[in-house]
């Protein structure tokens, strides 16, 4: 019996809890996100396949989503419907022989030995589907990279593998940020080295690759790059890494000293939200969305961990010293990193 990684992801697991909510909506461009309204400031939690046709995606603007797809419906975010089906799911998944770490909402890493991976997989497809009415995604690989990464190949409700074998012929002409944990600010400055594909970055001299990115993160690209990942998949309870809280202001806030009271009213829900969780807070971070769409954020590590609203929001006007004062604000977000 060989031992496999397996990735499961729910196909657009919010629109898709909707569309069994509202089964008439089946076959129609469906976006969830904000309170609903496309004519308000906020982005698409979730597009439907149908919507993403027309060039709705994860992250894209409310009104945007509404020019690209009039017809789309639009829904609020409901996460007391969304956590109760991803229960739902988790507890399916846990009913098999194997080790489940849950990721999320809508994924999870499940540790199998098996002779058959993708019998496996079709079954775990199969139990959700019967469990849910919902559809899944599985990718199986020898390490939790693969597996990630295999997932996206499969979509939409598919089985897909990837291994050494065919790491290199599937991603090793794609870019670097094709990789699970890369994103476009290293890819950019990956390209600044000469590597720009996978297979690039795979051949290149870790001693070059740490130069640039410190040691650790210099080795850990390069593996990563090789397909190499020796992380456990862990079967502990899903454990949050942060608490943070949002807003999106409707007029641009061109006040600084309105940024500065709303991010002090964000600090102290994240507190709150902090001390319900009984890990204290180790990091905090402010994220400022500039008009028209420009997402920075800033950090500030706590002198010691806690979860009393005093330290985290001077933490969080430290970082929020560190932004531009001059342009105008249209949302702010404050996170406080755990503990464990």
């Amino acid at each position: 019996m060989d031992r496999w990684v397996l990735h499961v992801d729910l196909d657009q697991f919010l629109a898709a809890v909707e569309v069994l909510r509202h089964p008439e909506l089946r076959g129609r461009p469906v976006v969830v996100g904000g309170d609903g309204d496309p004519t308000k400031r906020g982005v698409v939690s979730t597009a439907s396949y149908e919507a993403r046709a027309y060039g709705v995606r994860s992250g894209t603007p409310l009104r945007t989503a509404a020019r690209r797809c009039p017809e789309a419906v639009f829904l609020p975010v409901d996460m007391d419907a969304y956590d109760a089906v991803s229960a739902e799911v988790m507890s399916a998944l846990r009913e098999l022989d194997a080790v489940v770490e849950v990721l999320g909402w809508d994924e999870a890493f499940l540790g199998v030995q098996t002779a058959e991976p993708e019998t496996f997989a079709h079954g775990v497809r199969d139990r959700v589907r019967e469990r849910t009415r919902l559809e899944c995604s599985v990718g199986i690989g020898r390490n939790k990279l693969q597996a990630k990464l295999a997932t996206g190949f499969g979509k939409p409700g598919g089985v897909f593998r990837l291994t050494d074998a065919t790491w290199s012929a599937v991603l090793g002409h794609r870019p670097t940020d094709a990789l699970w944990g890369i994103g476009r600010k290293t890819a950019r400055r990956l390209e600044q080295l000469g590597v720009r594909t996978v297979d690039e970055l795979a051949a290149a001299d870790p001693g070059v690759v740490a130069a640039a990115f410190g040691p650790r993160a210099g080795a850990w690209l390069v593996r990563r790059a090789r397909g190499d990942d020796d992380s456990p998949v862990v079967g502990d309870p899903y454990v949050a890494r942060s608490r943070g809280r949002e807003v999106t202001f409707q007029r641009d806030l061109d006040d600084w000293a309105a940024v500065h009271a709303e991010v002090v009213t964000l600090a102290h829900r994240v507190a709150a939200d902090v001390a319900a969780e009984a890990r204290p807070a180790v990091r905090v971070v402010v994220k400022v969305r500039f008009a028209p769409f420009s997402t920075h954020t800033h950090g500030q590590q706590l002198d010691a961990p806690t979860a009393e609203p005093a330290p985290i929001e001077r933490a969080a006007l430290a970082a929020l010293d560190r932004f531009d004062r001059h342009r105008a604000v249209r949302l702010l977000g404050v996170r406080a990193e755990l503990g464990r």
